[in-house]
């Protein structure tokens, strides 16, 4: 039973590459797009109710969380014409949060994604406004505004925080 929350991580895992097979503009994209999507919420709160939170589980959440959206960034964005500003604004949140992993390795000898509210908002966000990217650039803007924010909170926290805490 305290393997179910890895078993499904690793589902959506393999949910995430199964999207670089699929059609964007298909349905089975999107059906997987979303089984990933509830994936990483079951996970969690299966681990919380199973009483079987490990941080060997909530690397793998982390790793699967990135693997879903370099798979959905690899084929959603060669489809959509957003503006060099928002670019610009994205590849420096990949920056901040490339100095937080250093800083961490640095501090803690590891790597450290610290599941804090702003990083599970940004995640929640980015799940909702992935399609509605394809509508208006609105939504990413706001997940865009709320990355920021975690990815310096999470920064904060791998540089502050004690490793026993």
């Amino acid at each position: 039973m305290a393997q179910i929350p890895n078993i499904i991580t690793f589902l959506r895992m393999a949910g995430s590459t199964g999207l670089l097979f699929c059609n964007v503009s298909g349905v089975i994209f999107w059906i997987i797009y979303g089984l990933c999507g509830i994936s990483d919420i079951a996970d969690g709160w299966l681990a919380r109710k199973l009483n079987c939170i490990s941080k060997t589980g909530a690397l793998l959440d982390s790793v699967a969380d990135i693997c879903l959206v370099a798979c959905c960034a690899w084929q959603i964005l060669p489809m959509l014409q957003l503006p060099q500003w928002l670019w610009l604004w994205a590849g420096l949140i990949v920056i901040i949060k490339a100095v937080n992993q250093i800083s961490a390795i640095v501090r803690h000898g590891h790597c450290r994604f610290p599941h804090t509210m702003a990083n599970k908002a940004t995640g929640f966000l980015l799940f909702i406004a992935v399609p509605l990217t394809f509508i208006s650039i609105i939504p990413i803007t706001i997940v865009a505004t709320v990355a920021t924010f975690a990815a310096i909170q999470e920064g904060h926290f791998i540089r502050t925080k004690d490793e026993k805490k």
